[in-house]
C-alpha cells in the first residue's frame, strides 16, 4: 500500500562525529554572552551540513529519494572535512544566520550536493536557488535592530577549528517544529561506497 500523504519534514544532510559537535557546542557556549539582541541559537548538538532540504514529503517520497542517493553513492565518494572559522549570511552588515564554515574537500562535497540537486529536481523536488555554502548553523539573527557583538566575537573566534573528520554517511532526518525548537530524528542512512 502507498502513502503519498505528504506529512514528513525531512532533509539530507552530513552529521559530524560527537567530539565536532562538542567542539561546536562549546563555541556557542563562548558566544551567547558575547553577541546580544534577538537570536535565535540552533539546538546544541543538532547542526547537521544541510545538502538538501525537501520541505514535506511522503513515505512514498522518502524511498524514492534513497533509491536515487544509493544510485548516487555507488561512484566512489572520499570527503575528509574540517570544520573551521565563523561567518554570516547574507552579510556583515545584515546578519542572518551565523554559521561555522568548513573547508577540505568542499569543492568534491559540493559537486556531490549539484548531482543530487539534479537527481531530486528530475523527481519533481525544487532547486535550491542560492549557490550550495556548506555550514553548520550556530544561530538566526531574529531582528538585525539591538544586534551587538556579532563583528567582535566573529574578530575573537577567527581561529576557531573543531577538527577534521571522513564522512562516513549521508543521513535523511526527518524535522519536526515543537516551541520549544526543531527534533531531528533518522530515517535513513547512506554509506559512502570511498
Amino acid at each position: 500500500m502507498s502513502n503519498s500523504e505528504k506529512n514528513i519534514r525531512a532533509f539530507l544532510a552530513v552529521e559530524p562525529p560527537e567530539e565536532i559537535l562538542q567542539a561546536v557546542i562549546r563555541l556557542q557556549e563562548k558566544l551567547k554572552p558575547e553577541i546580544s539582541g534577538k537570536l535565535s541559537w540552533a539546538p546544541p548538538g543538532g547542526q547537521h551540513l544541510t545538502l538538501k532540504f525537501f520541505g514535506d514529503v511522503s513515505t512514498d517520497d522518502i524511498d524514492s529519494i534513497g533509491r536515487a542517493v544509493k544510485a548516487r553513492l555507488a561512484a566512489d565518494w572520499t570527503l575528509n572535512l574540517k570544520i573551521e572559522k565563523l561567518g554570516v549570511f547574507p552579510n556583515a552588515r545584515k546578519p542572518r544566520v551565523l554559521w561555522c564554515g568548513t573547508s577540505g574537500d568542499v569543492e568534491k562535497l559540493a559537486a556531490l550536493q549539484k548531482q543530487l540537486e539534479a537527481d531530486f529536481a528530475e523527481m519533481g523536488f525544487p532547486e535550491e536557488g542560492r549557490p550550495f555554502r556548506a555550514h553548520l548553523t550556530l544561530a538566526r539573527v531574529r531582528a538585525s535592530h539591538g544586534l551587538a557583538g556579532m563583528d567582535e566575537a566573529l574578530q575573537k573566534h577567527s581561529a576557531f577549528s573543531a577538527g577534521e573528520f571522513t564522512v562516513k554517511e549521508l543521513v535523511l532526518f526527518q524535522s519536526r517544529l515543537t516551541p520549544q525548537g526543531a527534533i531531528y530524528a533518522r530515517l535513513a542512512t547512506f554509506p559512502l561506497a570511498g
